[in-house]
């Protein structure tokens, strides 16, 4: 069973990966601000690693591709689970990326007991991240499971409540959905003395392939919503499969025209701005059609992930 959704993965991918853009091809530039979710500790972590090392090899792939800041948003409960997870946030630090909050326990709004058990669960995650960035503005939330509530009440309660404590909101507008390979990619790693590499190689080439597809969709997307190709937020997780594979998401990035750029630079574009029901809620353009009533159909269409569960089992 195996093998077969290997091959079957494999194929998929060579039939439908989108030849990456060379030099000489002349694509549209666009600014694009890296954000990185769940830090210290984002799924289970492979034998061999650990949550300082992921870390610093992200930083490392985000300098080398000339990323100048890169938020990282932090569940502060994860320290307490993991003591030796905390010198990763000093390395983000280190290496002069600002820190932000994602809620202590990465409590979704809609599913929190209460409007004030959720409140409480943000304000729990701000002493670790105010004694690493003092002095300097690290009020900055993104909304666990992009739940901004589903509810309007709490929604609006929510936003009252976070503009109040001086928050602002990070908006995505794009994601490659990384976080669905995580637990796979740590039980492939596992398996054996050397890991499955065949699943592993398998799960890479699906996973560019969606990478590649969404880029896509998200040009055509950001012009029929807005008549061009707007600034991006884009959404990572700081994981072992996300450190692993982000070297390729950023060359790809780089051939498609990203430019890479603060948060703020992003989120100045008069797209973010435009006042919202649902704000924070989803992705940006995606709420943006809907609540303009755009319809998307006719653009290009993203791939499912591929069946996940039956590897490395």
């Amino acid at each position: 069973m195996k093998t077969k959704l290997i091959t079957a993965a494999l194929a998929l991918a060579a039939a439908a990966t989108v030849v990456p853009a060379t030099a000489a091809d002349r694509v549209e530039r666009f600014d694009l601000a890296v954000t990185v979710d769940d830090l210290p500790v984002h799924g289970p972590l492979p034998k061999g690693m650990d949550w300082p090392g992921i870390a610093r090899d992200y930083i490392g792939t985000l300098k080398h591709h000339g990323v100048p800041e890169a938020w990282g948003f932090v569940n502060a409960r994860r320290i307490a689970e993991q003591p030796a997870s905390e010198a990763a946030l000093d390395a983000w630090r280190q290496a002069g990326y600002p820190l932000g909050n994602h809620s202590s326990s990465h409590l979704g709004l809609s599913q929190a007991p209460s409007l004030q058990a959720w409140q409480d669960d943000v304000a729990a995650g701000e002493p670790a991240i105010a004694a690493r960035v003092r002095g300097q503005d690290w009020k900055v939330l993104r909304y666990p499971f992009l739940d901004a509530g589903k509810d309007p009440a709490r929604h609006d309660g929510a936003a009252a409540w976070l503009k109040g404590r001086g928050y602002r909101i990070a908006d995505v507008s794009i994601s490659f959905d990384d976080w669905a390979y995580t637990d796979t990619y740590a039980r492939c790693r596992n398996k054996g003395e050397q890991g499955d590499q065949a699943a592993i190689a398998a799960m890479k080439a699906d996973y560019l392939k969606r990478v590649d597809q969404t880029i896509a969709r998200t040009r055509a997307v950001s012009q029929r919503v807005y008549g061009r190709m707007i600034p991006q937020v884009l959404l990572t997780h700081l994981g072992a499969w996300s450190a692993a594979t982000l070297p390729d998401v950023m060359a790809r990035l780089d051939r498609a025209g990203a430019r890479y750029v603060a948060l703020d630079t992003v989120q100045g574009d008069e797209a973010y701005r435009a006042p919202s029901p649902r704000a924070g809620d989803g992705l940006l353009m995606d709420r943006r059609a809907q609540d303009a009533g755009v319809k998307l159909d006719g653009l290009p269409a993203v791939d499912p992930v591929m069946a996940l569960e039956a590897l490395c089992r």
